[in-house]
């Protein structure tokens, strides 16, 4: 009987150890959520620094580009290959050294047609008339005839044709082209001396007057010009036109160049 009595006393002194282990478990739990890692990741200073990039806004400004639209007047103005011939005069821009003048005579009617063009130096005047501009230069002058193919004098020596239809040449001093739609295009083999003085008339509104600068693809500027004319005003085919515009060029450069005499 007293050996029963001391183990049933001691049953309490095992249950003590037992119930301070969960005073065990809260420290850790504690520690495990200060993490303080977690926290300084989410403040993450550099994405605010990149997201302000100040070189972003500077890039946008650029001032460069707006100078750089502002050229073309510039650049045009250094492009100009010619000029309306009395516009030039009244704006001052007409060349007193040496220059080539294109002037047309076109028939109302028909494609029948007559190019002078003129290559002048040493101006010692210029003056408007009653009728046109009047240089006071010595000069050279080359004549272009277009002939539409129902044109019925076109046996007839152009120099013996009526007013208004004649260049003063015959048949052997010009070079013939025939076109595709049988317009014949003559080009005189050289220039007819101009001494002293001469007058470019006042064009109507069918014909023009222009004025080329002497530049240095001026003959390749005379190409282009009369090619488009020839095909776009008097209706010659577009390889033809650009066969007989380089003749005409070349005949030019050949016969009215500035290194001669006068030219």
């Amino acid at each position: 009987m007293a050996t029963i009595k001391k183990t049933a006393a001691k049953k309490p002194a095992a249950k003590k150890p037992a119930a301070k282990k969960p005073a065990a478990k809260k420290p850790a739990a504690k520690t495990t959520a200060k993490k303080p890692a977690a926290k300084t990741t989410a403040k993450k200073p550099a994405a605010k620094s990149t997201a302000k990039k100040p070189a972003a806004k500077t890039t946008a400004k650029k001032p460069a580009a707006k100078s750089a639209a502002k050229k073309p007047a510039a650049v045009s103005e250094a492009n100009v290959k010619f000029r309306n011939l009395f516009e030039a005069f009244a704006k001052g821009n007409l060349p007193f050294a040496q220059g080539y003048i294109v002037s047309s005579f076109f028939s109302e009617k028909t494609a029948y047609s007559i190019y002078e063009i003129v290559s002048y130096a040493g101006v010692k005047e210029i003056f408007p008339t009653e009728t046109g501009l009047q240089f006071v230069a010595g000069g050279k002058k080359l004549y272009v005839l277009v002939e539409n193919d129902t044109y019925q004098l076109k046996y007839q020596e152009p120099v013996s044709r009526a007013e208004g239809e004649s260049i003063p040449k015959r048949f052997n001093e010009l070079e013939k082209l025939v076109a595709k739609n049988q317009t014949s295009i003559y080009v005189a083999k050289e220039p007819n001396e101009i001494t002293g003085q001469f007058t470019i008339l006042k064009p109507n509104t069918l014909n023009f007057a222009v004025v080329f600068y002497d530049l240095p693809d001026v003959y390749k500027s005379l190409a282009v010009f009369f090619e488009d004319s020839l095909n776009r005003q008097r209706k010659v085919p577009q390889h033809d036109a650009k066969k007989a515009a380089e003749l005409i060029s070349t005949t030019a450069e050949k016969t009215m160049n500035f290194k001669g005499d006068f030219a």
